[in-house]
């Protein structure tokens, strides 16, 4: 049985001189096909009952990681939470996932991601939202109404279209009443000290003047359509809102801004992203609504989680675990 025990070397150069055997008489080269370079349009269909969701990606920004990121922990311990969960040190990546839903009476839109005119600006990157609804089949002038969680810009920006007109022409646009009261305040434009919160009143004035401010208020605690009740969860804003969307025995709990990134803001709920306007309140929302989630079990959608943007909870020592709900072929 000698011949077996082949030396890795033997075994190589016998391959080289077979696999050379085998291009003799030689084939002229074949072109090797091009990288396509281009991603697929990024739509994710589930049922909640009878309601049709449908998460589309917005895409996502990246930028170095600021010192302050995190307001009440140090730089340090942010790139270890990143580098646990496979992100990349000194870096922040934030996705963005806006969604529809279609309750068979009704088509709704919740938040709209950045806007198309930032598609441009950011080389296809983010300002997707509009182009993969649309490749998913939605039309966005059957759009019936738009629900806005609270005025950041990565959540009311795709209320326009580049050339500032209304991306939804037909919907009713619908806006909490205490971030709108806060916002459109001009005493509380004059005492913003810093060029960030400046900037967030600024742009929130820009995208409603284009609307004409028509719009349509509502408080927390109520139906803003059928199956889909606000919650307050104010602290990420003075009126930032959450909703719980159900149908027959579904739910599935809409986030919005509850957390940030899930590596650093599921897992340690006492950290204090720096969008936080408030950030105690924040925290406080952020446990009670983790707390229910874990216990009722109930799915969650969370904007600013990886795309499709849909996972269960579980508690842990230090907090919580978000568990990605499978990637589901049908619907």
């Amino acid at each position: 049985m000698h011949h077996l025990n082949l030396t890795r070397r033997e075994l190589l150069s016998g391959a080289a001189a077979i696999g050379a055997a085998t291009l003799a008489p030689q084939v002229p080269a074949q072109a090797a096909a091009p990288l396509v370079g281009t991603q697929a349009p990024g739509w994710y269909r589930y049922k909640v009952g009878s309601y049709e969701i449908t998460a589309a990606t917005d895409g996502k920004r990246s930028f170095k990681l600021p010192d302050t990121f995190v307001t009440n922990i140090k730089k340090d311990q942010v790139n270890e939470a990143l580098v646990a969960a496979h992100m990349e040190k000194d870096m922040m990546t934030i996705p963005y996932t806006p969604i529809v839903i279609n309750t068979g009476s009704k088509l709704i839109v919740m938040d709209t991601g950045v806007g198309e005119a930032a598609f441009t600006g950011s080389k296809g990157v983010a300002g997707q939202f509009h182009s993969n609804i649309k490749a998913a089949g939605i039309d966005r002038n059957a759009v019936d109404l738009v629900v806005i969680s609270h005025f950041h810009g990565d959540h009311i920006n795709g209320l326009l279209t580049p050339d500032n007109k209304l991306a939804f022409p037909n919907a009713e646009i619908l806006v909490p009443s205490v971030e709108w009261k806060y916002f459109m305040d001009d005493a509380e434009r004059a005492r913003q000290n810093t060029q960030r919160m400046k900037e967030v009143f600024d742009n929130a004035r820009r995208v409603f003047d284009a609307l004409n401010r028509k719009v349509t208020q509502y408080d927390a605690g109520k139906e803003v359509a059928p199956g889909i009740t606000s919650v307050a969860t104010h602290g990420h804003t003075p009126g930032h809102v959450s909703y719980v969307v159900s149908s027959g025995s579904s739910s599935v709990y809409v986030q919005a801004d509850v957390t940030n990134h899930p590596a650093l803001f599921v897992r340690n709920p006492g950290w204090h992203a720096f969008f936080d306007q408030d950030p105690q309140m924040a925290e406080t929302s952020r446990r009670k609504v983790y707390d229910m989630l874990a216990t009722e079990k109930m799915m969650v959608q969370g904007f600013h989680y990886p795309f499709p943007s849909l996972a269960y909870i579980e508690k842990t020592g230090t907090g919580y675990r978000e568990i990605p709900v499978p990637w589901n072929p049908v619907i």
